[in-house]
Order: C-alpha cells, then sequence, then structure tokens
C-alpha cells in the first residue's frame, strides 16, 4: 500500500491483518503496522518463520479436508487479506467447484477483499464479526454458496487469539455444523518460561486495532469441544510442532459423530 493514507484507513495505529501481512512478506501494511512486527520480532524472532508454518499449516489443512475427507466448503473467519495460496485456491486445486466463503469484521479488508475476489464465482467475502455466530451464519447462508445441511470446513486460524474470551461464540458455531464437518483452529500459546516474552507481545498490540490474549494449549483445546482431534502431524512436521510450541498451537478436528 502506498504511504498515503486511502480514505477510511487509519495508517498510524498498527493493524493485526496489515501486521500478519508484513510478517507473511506482503505489501498491504504501513509503517506503524511494520514497526509494531519489528517489535513482535524482537521479543519473538521465529514469529516471521511461525507465521508462515502457520499459512503452510492452514494449506495443508484445507488440501487435506478436500482431499481425504471430501469437504467442498469452507468458511474461513478472520480471513484477513488475501494474499497467496489462499483457502479457496488450495480447494480448488483438489476441486474447482469447491466453495469458500471469508470472514472478516474489518471493513477495509472487505472491501479489499471482495475487489480481489471479485471474478471467482465460487467465493465471496462477508462482513461479521466472530461474536456474533448467528449473524456469520445468517451473512454466509445469504451467498448460496454454504449450505449447512451438508459438511462444512469452519477455519478459525489465527484469530481467537485477538478475543478476550470467545469460548461461548466458538460453542455457537461449532453447534451450526452438521455431522462430517471439521474445525481447523491454530492460536498464540502461552508458556511459562517465555512470559516475559509474551508480555512484551501483549504490549505492542495494546496499542494496536486489537489486544491479544495468548493461551495455554489445554485451553485452545476447549474450543474444539467434543470433537475428534486428528493427528497434527498430518498438517505439520513434529519437530516444527515442537519447535514453535512457545509461539503456538494449532489442530485439525472432526466433528464427534
Amino acid at each position: 500500500m502506498s504511504e498515503r493514507a486511502p480514505a477510511g484507513i487509519d495508517v498510524h495505529t498498527p493493524n493485526v491483518a496489515r501486521i500478519y501481512d508484513y510478517m507473511l512478506g506482503g505489501k498491504d501494511n504501513f509503517a506503524a503496522d511494520r514497526e509494531a512486527a519489528e517489535q513482535i520480532l524482537k521479543s519473538f524472532p521465529e514469529s516471521r518463520e511461525g507465521v508462515q508454518f502457520n499459512r503452510q499449516f492452514l494449506g495443508n489443512a484445507v488440501r487435506y479436508l478436500a482431499d481425504e475427507a471430501g469437504i467442498r466448503q469452507f468458511v474461513d473467519i478472520g480471513a484477513g487479506l488475501p494474499t497467496q495460496k489462499n483457502v479457496h485456491e488450495v480447494a480448488h486445486s483438489v476441486d474447482k467447484t469447491a466453495r469458500t466463503v471469508y470472514v472478516d469484521n474489518d471493513p477495509i479488508v472487505c472491501v479489499h477483499g471482495r475487489a480481489l475476489l471479485a471474478n471467482t464465482p465460487t467465493v465471496a467475502m462477508i462482513e461479521a464479526d466472530l461474536r456474533e455466530p448467528e449473524t456469520i451464519r445468517d451473512r454466509v447462508a445469504a451467498t448460496k454458496l454454504i449450505d449447512f445441511d451438508e459438511p462444512v470446513a469452519l477455519l478459525m486460524v489465527a484469530v481467537l487469539h485477538f478475543l478476550e474470551d470467545p469460548y461461548d461464540d466458538v460453542a455457537r458455531l461449532r453447534a451450526m455444523l452438521p455431522p462430517g464437518s471439521h474445525m481447523v483452529i491454530s492460536h498464540m500459546s502461552m508458556q511459562e518460561d517465555r512470559s516475559t516474552d509474551t508480555d512484551s507481545v501483549r504490549e505492542v498490540y495494546s496499542r494496536a486495532s486489537s489486544g491479544v490474549y495468548p493461551r495455554t494449549v489445554a485451553d485452545i483445546r476447549r474450543f474444539f469441544g467434543a470433537y475428534e482431534i486428528i493427528t497434527p502431524d498430518h498438517f505439520i512436521a513434529p519437530h516444527l510442532l515442537r519447535r514453535f510450541a512457545p509461539l503456538g498451537w494449532a489442530a485439525v478436528a472432526k466433528h464427534p459423530s
């Protein structure tokens, strides 16, 4: 993005989507976002590489769900700015008829996303907040791309740690999914031996568009409820899971029916 402020965009407050974009090597970010990202990297130097592997995890999960689990419907909540190897692109590499609806609560992200996705009839982007599950369902259904009577992959990748207490909201979303559905979650983790670094990252995000709330692995697993977690090494190598454990944890889980 140009450093000149487009209408309606606050370029002086770090934005979580644009920080993520910068970490991925994207260009849709401003000086404030880059400064915040560099401060995060001082506390967690592995963050940039961790973001790349988070993206790899997402791609592997979507490919597995489309190929081995036969999922043809994807709802990606907290999708952020479209980048390389997006959910719909990975799903289309398996089946061109796969449908994807991206959800984000940032109106600027949605405008930008719709412009980039305008010529893809199997993809839509809607503006909605994870904290309003029924609104998400209604707006997703209104796209006519997702049938909630058929299996759905619900993705919440690198988003739940920006919400203080989303357990009830996630439970309501989970309850909307029919048998055969899957959930995909990645989340910033919290470990005692890196607590000082985690506090520093919290301080950076306190000045951004959203605060951040890292959780223990046990607390992250709670988001899946009774869903059955699939062995993580289907999606990311065990040595990478161990290496990035201080930074985050991720999993794919299937409906318990």
